[in-house]
């Protein structure tokens, strides 16, 4: 049998935020490191950026370009403009974070970026850009980005919810931003969005056809207290830790979104596969106006 090597093309981040997060220090030298052994895998790798130290962040693109290399170079929130102008004279795509957890209407400043020194006097981008960290489909759609990554889809499956596209003259369409719909089977958690089960029953039709659509469904769970020491049957798993003697179990009735994470990651990346191709092909027009048309949300 002959076998051939897929190749493969990553987005490499350098995880600066999660280790900053964590109180943990990326050495520059190893990650410059890890990216000279799977370069051959990668179509972008980002700068090693300094959360909240502009100037370092900077001095690490140096540095890495230096020993070779071609980073994507990173601006932040609240950095000074200076930095921005410095990454337009020289870089044809830059990358745009420190936006996860911001406070506030995050679109104010990229308004002020992408009107004044990301687009040209038409609206039409002068650069590539990318956003790190970004959730907000709503400025997903508003800005035109190049690319843009988030942990969104993920998070959003593992509280129980899935994406679905808002319906209009009997299509799903992908211009507005779309519902967050909580269909865990179990309690469900207020924050993950609405529950498939506070839906009118015509919502709820328009929901499921989307899930057939895609080739799934929402399954069905039971539940039962059992006493410690219980046994686990087919189809079944514990749901909670031994308290006075007692614990639930979920009986899976019927596999499927409800009580299936996977299902849940899969739909949610199918809902964002879909986006992408629904989007204008790049590059595209910043109608900073048009706050409630097409792709200018």
């Amino acid at each position: 049998m002959r076998t051939t090597n897929r190749k493969i093309d990553l987005f490499l981040d350098s995880g600066a935020y999660s280790a900053w997060k964590q109180n943990v220090e990326i050495d520059i030298k190893e990650y410059i490191q890890f990216v000279k052994e799977h370069e051959e895998h990668l179509e972008v790798y980002a700068n090693l950026d300094v959360i909240g130290d502009a100037e370092a962040t900077l001095k690490n693109q140096h540095i890495m370009e230096k020993a070779g290399l071609n980073p994507l170079p990173c601006f932040h929130h609240k950095e000074s403009i200076k930095y921005l102008k410095k990454y337009l004279s020289k870089y044809k795509y830059i990358a745009l974070g420190g936006m996860v957890g911001i406070k506030g209407d995050l679109s104010i400043w990229l308004d002020d970026l992408f009107t004044n020194y990301l687009t040209d006097k038409k609206g039409m981008p002068i650069v590539k850009v990318h956003g790190f960290g970004l959730t907000s489909l709503r400025l997903m759609l508003r800005y035109p980005w190049y690319s843009v990554d988030s942990t969104s889809w993920v998070l959003t499956s593992r509280l129980g919810s899935v994406y679905v596209p808002r319906y209009r003259s009997g299509k799903f369409i992908y211009d507005k931003d779309a519902w967050k719909i909580c269909v865990s089977s179990r309690s469900p958690d207020k924050k993950a969005g609405v529950h498939i089960e506070a839906f009118s029953p015509k919502q709820q039709e328009i929901v499921f056809q989307y899930f057939k659509d895609k080739g799934y469904c929402l399954g069905k769970s039971e539940y039962k207290t059992v006493n410690e020491g219980y046994e686990l049957e087919k189809n079944e798993r514990f749901i909670s830790k031994v308290e006075n003697g007692k614990r639930k179990v979920e009986i899976i009735v019927e596999d499927g979104l409800c009580n299936n994470y996977m299902l849940r990651d899969e739909l949610n990346v199918v809902f964002f596969s879909d986006l992408e191709r629904h989007l204008p092909e790049w590059p595209w027009l910043y109608k900073k106006h048009l706050s409630t048309k097409g792709f200018g949300l």
